[in-house]
């Protein structure tokens, strides 16, 4: 007896020091902003009219990333690979267009999916634009071009929407899924709020305060104010963090962001905060939403023990030419292109880690990352065991983030628009192209900043690590190299996976 009691008290010693010395899992918290370019980050860009003292924050007290990229130069494509660890492009290029359906296949695993079989509670606040199946909530079927009419009469608002945040990892959704795209109407969870009936009517709305509403015409709740989509959804965010005090399992909370997307529309009380219009303005009210994330965890008591990972989608818009030369102010300086673009500036983005129990504050990082890269490294973090067939092109980089010896990756295949893309391998980048615009080629910018004319060969060539701003093309002087990068921009291209075909 004294020796079976005995052994008791040594088993209860030993699961007691099992459970002192188990390592808590960090909570997980992503937030992505829309259309946001690199040198809209005030501590990225000496020449800003535009200052973000939260990111600079964030920055110092974790570790800046200058060479981190978004898988695309648009909206969608992007938040699909974020969210599974694999290139847009094997898969699609476009977005999801006006009551499209869900970009995931039922069987691809997501970083939400991933986290919640690791014992997390999963939420996503914010622009979903991954789609959704809303052929159940529709009274109409497709008329004989397989059209469907999207009058606020044509819909079931009552019933539940299925093939959303809900159905591929999220335990929680609220959101208006896409802030220039009908429905306008919030949805918690799988359903409407309050339901649409009227249709889309800009003259109701305060004036847009730069570019163009660019709202898609469809169903909006009546009341509805796009000026509130923004502190809405931050408001939510917050009290989602404020919820989890006292909560000892993790969580992980997506809030990807509305801004600064079109349209462009800063709250008053931001209006003249920066030297570079409302977007400026609008740059500054994003900036204060990290800081509201950033202290509701402080006062939750999760700050220590999380990640918190600031990026975007894809660089700015358009409208940033007419930026530049009003105010002076190139939002993705120093860096060539745009949104839609291969070039620098349309996939070349912010990115922050702060994760105060691991990072130490003040690093930069300089080698090549990507956000398709976030999945692996989670995974790492919370022990996951990834299966072959998913996140076939993430890479695990947590010895970066923690400062051990790590360069990064040393490849990576930039892309929006099918049969037009860029390999980016060591310092060299191949476009397999005239030229890495999409969204059309503004000559004043070029020429005031002394860019040469239009090629006149089948692909361009430049050294980012010598030339950021793309602006001395290499391919006529290399065509070796040119040849050489071709073959394994289709090698990668014709893989199924990234590993081990990286290298």
């Amino acid at each position: 007896m004294n020796c079976l009691k005995l052994l008791l008290f040594v088993f209860t010693i030993c699961l007691a020091v099992t459970s002192v010395d188990a390592k808590p899992k960090p909570n997980i918290v992503i937030l992505y902003a829309d259309d946001m370019g690199f040198g809209d980050v005030s501590s990225q860009n000496s020449n800003s009219k535009v200052q973000t003292p939260h990111l600079d924050r964030m920055a110092a007290q974790g570790m800046r990333f200058t060479d981190g990229h978004s898988s695309s130069g648009i909206c969608t494509p992007s938040r699909y690979a974020l969210l599974t660890g694999r290139y847009h492009w094997r898969k699609f290029h476009g977005i999801v267009g006006v009551f499209g359906k869900s970009a995931f296949s039922k069987e691809r695993l997501t970083m939400p999916e991933m986290l919640k079989q690791s014992g997390y509670e999963t939420a996503c606040i914010g622009k979903w634009h991954l789609g959704w199946n809303w052929l159940p909530v529709r009274k109409k079927s497709a008329d004989k071009n397989g059209k469907f009419s999207n009058h606020f009469t044509d819909f079931d608002w009552s019933k539940q929407i299925p093939d959303g945040p809900l159905d591929h990892g999220f335990d929680y959704y609220f959101g208006d899924t896409v802030i220039n795209f009908p429905p306008y109407a919030w949805i918690e969870n799988d359903k409407l709020v309050k339901f649409p009936d009227t249709m889309m009517d800009t003259s109701k709305w305060k004036p847009i305060k730069e570019g163009r509403w660019e709202c898609r015409p469809g169903p909006m709740v009546s009341d509805w104010d796009p000026y509130e989509v923004f502190p809405t959804l931050t408001k939510k965010s917050e009290d989602y963090i404020r919820s989890r005090k006292g909560n000892e399992k993790p969580f992980f909370l997506y809030f990807p962001f509305p801004c600064p997307h079109a349209p462009i529309i800063p709250n008053d009380e931001f209006d003249g905060k920066s030297q570079a219009g409302p977007y400026g303005d609008f740059i500054v009210q994003t900036d204060a939403a990290v800081g509201r994330i950033i202290k509701a965890l402080e006062e939750s008591g999760h700050a220590q023990n999380t990640i918190v990972i600031f990026t975007a989608d894809n660089g700015p818009e358009k409208y940033a030419y007419a930026r530049s030369k009003n105010y002076k102010h190139w939002s993705a300086e120093p860096f060539r292109g745009l949104k839609r673009d291969i070039y620098e500036g349309g996939h070349h983005v912010p990115f922050i880690v702060k994760w105060p129990e691991e990072i130490k504050g003040g690093q930069t990082f300089g080698g090549l990352v990507s956000q398709i890269d976030i999945m692996a490294t989670i995974a790492d973090i919370v022990e996951y065991d990834l299966p072959n067939e998913a996140a076939e092109d993430s890479m695990n980089l947590y010895p970066a983030w923690v400062g051990d010896s790590s360069d990064g990756r040393t490849s990576h295949v930039h892309n929006t628009f099918a049969n037009k893309f860029a390999l980016r391998h060591g310092d060299w980048v191949l476009i397999n192209s005239k030229d890495g615009y999409s969204s059309g080629r503004n000559a004043e910018w070029e020429s005031a900043r002394d860019y040469p004319k239009d090629n006149q060969l089948k692909s361009e060539l430049y050294n980012v690590k010598l030339d950021p701003g793309q602006k001395n093309d290499l391919a006529k002087a290399n065509p070796e190299l040119v040849k050489e990068l071709s073959m394994h921009l289709n090698k990668l291209r014709n893989s199924t996976r990234s590993l081990p075909v990286l290298e």
